[in-house]
């Protein structure tokens, strides 16, 4: 057993230096996906100070940790010689990896639901970087641009469609875990991170605040300017300017407040009363409220 860690250890140490190679900067991790080191404040009269990352010099912060400089991921190896795999820092220049984890643990498909989300907001996920791992799920790698902070979400984006952004991880390929190994799907191993959609960018972003009008009303501009993008719509359009307008109503806190004037805009551009009010629910999960 001793000889297999030992094995296990030298292999996701190969990787992550391969990986480091390719400008990704990496931690080791432990056979349970969590980093391999424990926090150097542990044992201190309270919980790790939020504002070292590392300052204080010594490994154990977590994907603060994470280096591309082959000597120091050798270091951080060999503190860890229990280290069956090595995880991926999210949100670092020069990739800004984003991460998008196709978990099928859900009840939900999670590859239907972002198939759903690109046919509904007109984009498509370009070839790239593709893991697969021991459960059957996927993990895609796209890259972000420097200015966008993409923050990490669990079942935001859809159900079952984890993202792993600024201060998150990747499990990387080649990495062993209790309950198996992560590999790279064919085909794709040689392939860079590639862009992540606009689109699909807006979605991952936080939406941008504003101002609540008093009394809980919505904005009037707010809600009258998505009123008019769905009585905008061509046929072809209805549904995904609806849907779209239901989610940013959502996400601005005036969606039950916009309910029955977005229903009377869809049923003037021809849509049936059910068929928005499965449009608007479907906008409500999908921004993580209950319609």
């Amino acid at each position: 057993m001793a000889t297999t860690d030992r094995q296990a250890t030298t292999l996701a140490l190969a990787h992550a230096l391969s990986a480091a190679e390719r400008g990704l900067a990496v931690i080791p991790l432990s056979r349970t996906k969590l980093p391999a080191l424990r926090s150097p404040h542990r044992a201190g009269p309270a919980p790790d100070p939020p504002s070292c990352h590392g300052e204080c010099g010594r490994f154990g912060h977590g994907v603060h940790d994470a280096s591309t400089d082959p000597a120091r991921i050798r270091e951080l190896f060999a503190a860890a010689p229990w280290a069956t795999g090595y995880g991926i820092a999210c949100g670092l220049p020069p990739h800004h990896l984003v991460g998008i984890d196709l978990d099928t643990k859900s009840e939900t498909d999670s590859s239907a639901a972002l198939r759903e989300l690109a046919l509904r907001h007109l984009f498509t996920i370009p070839p790239t970087v593709v893991v697969l791992t021991p459960s059957g799920g996927r993990h895609l790698w796209l890259t972000g641009p420097p200015e966008a902070v993409v923050p990490n979400s669990a079942g935001r984006l859809a159900p079952g469609i984890d993202i792993r952004g600024a201060g998150g991880y990747l499990v990387g390929p080649g990495s062993r875990t209790r309950h198996g190994v992560y590999t790279t799907a064919p085909g794709t191993s040689h392939l860079p991170p590639a862009p992540c959609p606009p689109a699909l960018l807006r979605l991952l972003l936080p939406p941008p605040r504003s101002p609540r009008a008093p009394h809980g009303t919505p904005d009037a501009h707010d809600g009258r300017g998505l009123v008019h993008f769905v009585l905008a719509a061509h046929e072809g359009q209805r549904n995904t300017r609806l849907f779209w307008a239901a989610c940013r109503a959502y996400e601005n806190g005036i969606g039950p407040a916009l309910l029955d004037p977005l229903l009377d805009a869809a049923r003037a551009t021809g849509l049936t009363e059910r068929e928005a009010r499965t449009t608007i629910a479907s906008a409500a999960r999908m921004t993580g409220h209950h319609p």
